[in-house]
């Protein structure tokens, strides 16, 4: 789910139609898709996990002050709309209240990419005329402001170096689909991102990965019920942390080409 609705905003940095395979019904995706609609942009579903976006119609640089309040994706527009148009007009984001949340990190990495960044109420301006490739090491990793550079340095000036930047297998997935379009972004040791910009993308077809929090959410219904559960798909590259507890607690579980397994086979042992 947390790849879903920001692989749609990433889309819109082409030029021509992508589509994404295995997206989430969930109410993000709902939302960022009614977005990119009132941003001029054309979405179109194919039977229950294809979603078409056509970037090509995008007119507008402006989110409804309303958005604001549904989720955590509004910066996420920042970027785009600033390579598409040089101007980006977008409400402070909402979203789940998970401690504190600063967006500092997200706007000082693009005030060092050459952007222009000015709050007006309960809405964030920003402007360029252009981009320019820079070193930005972020204080504490930050996965949304990761992110937001990504799509910031894809299609700026120059080549950009991320230091300190999120591991999350969500932040791969954006840069692989980046890639499919045409874009050039590598990761390097030690938490280092390399992006060498690009004047243009095209469209491309991609899968999104599977949701982790999906799978561990269920892997958990099934141990706690003394049940036995397969989730297709499921990805145990992803999921090494919970799966090295549920042998801890004596859990069981089995990895094949079909997805992942959990089952219970015993009493469980607090951890």
């Amino acid at each position: 789910k947390n790849a879903s609705y920001m692989l749609m905003i990433a889309a819109l940095l082409a030029s021509s139609e992508s589509r994404l395979l295995n997206f989430s019904r969930i109410s993000d995706v709902e939302t960022v898709a009614s977005v990119i609609e009132s941003l001029g942009g054309g979405i179109r579903r194919a039977g229950e996990r294809a979603l078409f976006i056509a970037p090509q119609t995008l007119t507008k640089s402006e989110l409804p002050a309303e958005v604001g309040a549904q989720g955590r994706f509004s910066t996420l527009f920042i970027p785009v709309l600033l390579a598409r148009f040089g101007h980006a007009l977008v409400p402070q984001p909402g979203g789940d209240k998970i401690g504190a949340r600063p967006l500092e990190r997200h706007f000082d990495g693009l005030l060092k990419l050459g952007a222009r960044i000015e709050q007006r109420g309960d809405m964030i301006e920003a402007n360029s005329e252009k981009l320019r490739g820079t070193t930005y090491r972020f204080e504490k990793n930050t996965h949304t402001g990761t992110e937001t550079l990504i799509l910031a340095a894809t299609m700026a000036e120059g080549t950009t170096i991320l230091e300190n930047a999120a591991e999350e297998p969500e932040v791969d997935d954006l840069i692989n689909f980046i890639n499919e379009m045409g874009g050039r972004i590598r990761r390097r040791p030690g938490r280092i991102i390399e992006i060498q910009g690009v004047a243009s993308l095209h469209g491309a077809i991609h899968q999104i990965m599977p949701d982790r929090n999906e799978a561990v959410s269920y892997g958990c219904a099934a141990l706690v019920t003394k049940g036995d559960i397969v989730i297709e798909n499921a990805n145990a590259g992803h999921l090494e942390a919970f799966i090295d507890k549920v042998r801890e607690i004596g859990g069981g579980y089995e990895v094949g080409q079909y997805g992942t397994r959990f089952f219970y086979k015993g009493p469980l042992t607090a951890t």
